[in-house]
C-alpha cells in the first residue's frame, strides 16, 4: 500500500489507506472486504465473533484475517484477548484506490476487487431492507434508492465522482471511541458510476432514471 495520495475529502487522512497492487490482490475477495467493514464499524473482534455475524466458520474467518494481516489491513489487538482467543482490529478507517493504472497492470485482481465491493454493497442494501419494517418512521422516510441515466464523457464522469465525494466528505464525521452525537445513526452512502455496456446508440440522450423514496 502506498502513501502517495490521500482522499482530499477525508476527515482524518492519517486513518486512510491507498491501495497498491498487493492491497488490491488482498481485497479481491468479498469475505475480506466484509471483515474489514465489520472491524471498522464495530471495533476489534475475534474470528469466532466475526464468523457468527457473517454465517461462516471461525476457520474461514481466521484464514482471511491472516491474509489481511499479511497485507497490512488488520493487526492483532494485543490489549485484548488471551492465549486462547486472538482479537483483531482494523489498521485503517478508509480505503482509497487512486492508481487506475493498476487496472491495466493487475486486471484480474482489479476485477476481483470491484466484484467484492459490489457484492458487499448488495449485502448492505439487503440488510437495510430486511430491517425496513422495524425502522423508526423518520429513517424509513429518509431511506432512498435512486438511479439516473446520464450521457457523459469520461472526464465529466470523473468530475461527477469528485463532486459527489466532496459532498459526502462534508457530512463525514471522524469515528471516535466516544458516544455518537445525539440523533445520529450509521448511514451507508453507496455511489456507483457505471458505464452502460448497452448504452451506445439507441436512445436520445435524455435522462431516464428511477428512484424510490419511502
Amino acid at each position: 500500500m502506498t502513501e502517495e495520495r490521500r482522499w482530499p475529502h477525508s476527515s482524518d487522512p492519517q486513518t486512510d489507506v491507498v491501495l497498491d497492487a498487493k492491497g488490491l490482490r488482498a481485497l479481491a475477495h468479498p469475505v475480506r472486504v466484509q471483515l474489514i467493514g465489520l472491524l471498522r464499524r464495530h471495533g476489534p473482534s475475534t474470528a469466532t465473533r466475526l464468523a457468527e455475524r457473517m454465517g461462516l466458520t471461525s476457520g474461514a474467518t481466521s484464514y482471511h484475517l491472516r491474509q489481511l494481516a499479511a497485507a497490512g489491513f488488520v493487526a492483532e489487538d494485543t490489549e485484548r484477548g488471551n492465549a486462547r482467543e486472538r482479537w483483531w482490529r482494523s489498521v485503517h478507517q478508509l480505503t482509497w484506490w487512486t492508481d487506475m493504472e493498476l487496472a491495466d497492470e493487475e486486471p484480474e485482481a482489479a476485477l476481483g476487487y470491484l466484484r467484492s465491493i459490489a457484492a458487499v454493497h448488495t449485502l448492505t442494501a439487503q440488510r437495510a431492507l430486511n430491517a425496513y419494517e422495524t425502522m423508526p418512521r423518520d429513517w424509513r422516510h429518509a431511506l432512498d434508492l435512486s438511479d439516473w441515466g446520464l450521457r457523459l464523457t469520461p472526464e465529466e464522469a470523473h468530475g461527477l465522482a469528485e463532486e459527489l465525494a466532496a459532498v459526502v466528505g462534508r457530512y463525514r464525521r471522524a469515528d471516535t471511541e466516544g458516544a455518537a452525537p445525539d440523533g445520529t445513526e450509521r448511514v451507508a452512502v453507496v455511489v456507483q458510476l457505471l458505464p452502460d455496456p448497452e448504452g451506445e446508440g439507441g436512445d436520445d440522450g435524455a435522462s431516464a432514471g428511477s428512484g424510490e423514496r419511502s
